[in-house]
């Protein structure tokens, strides 16, 4: 919500994840928004965000601590729109002194140095889909100790569900076991069993995100083809009901 608190402006959308940090003592609130899909009007969104946090924090009484945004983006393709106010207009020299500039900081998930990060697993998590995206099974077929969810996940947001039809069982999975199993389980299933499993897998995942799938989304997706349903797994974190769904499946 937003503006005074008796006569509130509702809001519709809302951050992925925000979350206050302390260095020192001193204090930021850290806004991340994840992106697997182009939006040209990202920068008016993480506007509206910003502006919002620092109107809520104000009407509080309460200190007021800066606001950082982040857009993580894990889509196939190169980023291609503003990620400055002032990149969105054709802002002529002269009057660009005169316009309040607004940014964000973007990272792209397929070209970040996993060198630099600390948390092993974290780092096995980027690693996997970058080399998802480059279609690499040698990169993945790697002697290491993965988080089963973990893995689940970058083949979500890379629409590599193949890579999660015969995972092992537990928490975690022995890449180079669990890559194996796989391929094996790709050479001995027949097309029309693979994507039986497939559009019961997304089914799977609707409910996850949903908290319940209607019997006419279940069917839809039933219906769909698996061109449509790789589509709507690239998708998937972008989705808020049911309608969406149908609108990329239909």
């Amino acid at each position: 919500m937003i503006g005074n608190v008796d006569d509130p402006t509702e809001i519709k959308r809302y951050r992925d994840v925000v979350r206050k940090a302390g260095i020192h003592g001193d204090y930021v609130i850290i806004g991340i928004e994840h992106q697997s899909t182009f939006d040209k009007n990202m920068i008016f969104r993480i506007l509206n965000y910003d502006a919002t946090t620092y109107i809520n924090q104000v009407e509080s009484k309460k200190e007021v601590h800066p606001v950082g945004s982040f857009v993580f983006y894990t889509g196939d393709k190169k980023w291609n729109t503003p990620l400055e106010l002032n990149d969105y207009f054709d802002i002529p020299e002269e009057l660009k002194a005169y316009i309040n500039e607004w940014k964000f900081i973007f990272v792209d998930v397929k070209e970040i140095d996993t060198s630099k990060i600390k948390d092993e697993q974290t780092r096995y998590f980027i690693e996997a889909i970058q080399e998802m995206y480059k279609g690499n099974f040698e990169g993945l077929h790697r002697r290491i100790k993965m988080n089963r969810d973990n893995f689940i996940y970058a083949a979500i947001i890379t629409g590599s569900l193949d890579l999660i039809r015969d995972l092992p069982e537990g928490d975690e999975i022995d890449m180079c076991e669990g890559m194996e199993r796989m391929a094996e389980g790709f050479r001995n299933e027949g097309r029309k069993e693979g994507e039986k499993r497939e559009k019961k897998t997304v089914l799977s995942l609707l409910k996850v995100k949903l908290g319940n799938v209607s019997n006419q989304l279940e069917q839809a997706i039933q219906n769909s083809s698996i061109e449509k349903l790789n589509t709507l797994t690239l998708s998937i974190f972008d989705i808020t009901n049911e309608d969406d769904v149908l609108k990329i499946i239909n």
